[in-house]
């Protein structure tokens, strides 16, 4: 099964698929709280687990090590994230390769963030200059590896190569680029072999209705999952809106700002957010993939308030079961969770 068939369970209507972005943790001390966030979001039943990597690699080893414990200790499916900027194609293709031998199968193919600290930067001739040519490159090294090897072919035919890639609903502010812009750089990418969208985030679901409805007039028939950031911390959406050049709506920020009460404020900004949630899955968005920031309270807290479900119904000795709904919860610190099965374990990452 593709990662684009996930979210049909059964005979039962498919619910909209469920994802979170992780991020690999850069200091050995903070390995045990990364994989307690990890065991808790895993315990839903995700779809799939994206998992960040560093712009030209700099966490490439660590983000390696954080997928094949998901690949080999959970029941998760993992998507690598891969950027290219900055990098030759040799060292793409090595990076490329590395993963595929550790058995990933899913990748997020980004450009990257070009140095910050280097205004007059530009791609290496050499280099893979966009996501669209990483997106090609992958299918060119896969198409590759099945033709030196027939085992090889085998195992891809039985477990294809899937392919996501980022979109930006309202435009990209740091590439420049307006949303019909956009629009054609994700039909280039779905040309190049991308299999689905992931939006990168936005605050009004216009954001995300609009774009989809250009998009489909513009012929791009891949998936696009909305992509959303829980609004529980001004800080963060103050610090998101820095990297990103996206604001979080005023009325929001002003109103968690004015309220003093940490657990009031947070059940405000989850508010926000389902509704934001509510909205989008309304207008036919086929999942949901959360921002995390390695934070599982706000992340679980939101999709239990669109009540969705938390895995594939079960037969265990003639009895109909499901992992428990998410609605079910609250999945906060303190309370019981399921286990998940086979249990993570201790890492050094």
């Amino acid at each position: 099964m593709s990662i684009v068939d996930l979210g049909h369970f059964g005979h039962e209507a498919p619910r909209p698929t469920v994802s979170f972005e992780l991020m690999p943790p850069r200091r050995p001390d903070a390995a045990p709280k990364f994989w307690e966030t990890a065991r808790r979001l895993v315990a839903t039943s995700p779809d799939f687990v994206s998992v960040t990597y560093g712009a030209a690699g700099t966490d490439r080893e660590t983000s390696r090590r954080v997928i094949s414990q998901l690949l080999h200790g959970t029941p998760v499916l993992p998507i690598a994230h891969l950027t290219c900027v900055g990098a030759s194609r040799e060292d793409v293709e090595d990076v490329i390769t590395d993963f595929l031998d550790a058995g990933v199968r899913s990748f997020l193919a980004l450009r990257g963030d070009p140095p910050r600290d280097q205004p007059d930067w530009r791609p290496a001739q050499d280099g893979v200059r966009s996501s669209t040519e990483l997106v090609a490159l992958l299918r060119e090294v896969e198409a590759a590896r099945c033709a030196a090897s027939p085992s090889v072919a085998l195992r891809g035919a039985a477990r294809p190569l899937t392919i996501a890639v980022a979109t930006f609903p309202d435009g990209n502010l740091a590439a420049g680029t307006s949303r019909t812009q956009e629009v054609r750089r994700l039909w280039q990418k779905q040309q190049a072999g991308a299999d689905f969208a992931i939006t990168q985030l936005f605050y009004e679901a216009s954001s995300y209705v609009d774009f989809v409805a250009e998009a489909r007039a513009a012929g791009v028939t891949i998936p696009i999952l909305a992509g959303l950031l829980p609004m529980t911390d001004p800080a963060r959406l103050a610090r998101v809106e820095e990297l990103t050049g996206v604001p979080a709506p005023r009325r929001v920020v002003e109103a968690l700002e004015a309220e003093q009460d940490p657990e009031a404020r947070h059940a405000l900004g989850i508010r926000y957010s389902v509704e934001l949630a509510q909205q989008v899955l309304a207008a036919g968005a086929p999942g949901l993939h959360i921002y995390t920031f390695n934070k599982h309270q706000a992340a679980l807290d939101l999709l239990e308030g669109v009540n969705l479900g938390g895995g594939a119904a079960g037969d265990a000795d003639g009895v109909s079961s499901r992992t428990p709904d998410l609605a079910s919860g609250p999945w906060v610190s303190g309370t019981p969770l399921p286990s998940a099965e086979p249990a993570l374990g201790s890492s050094s990452v």
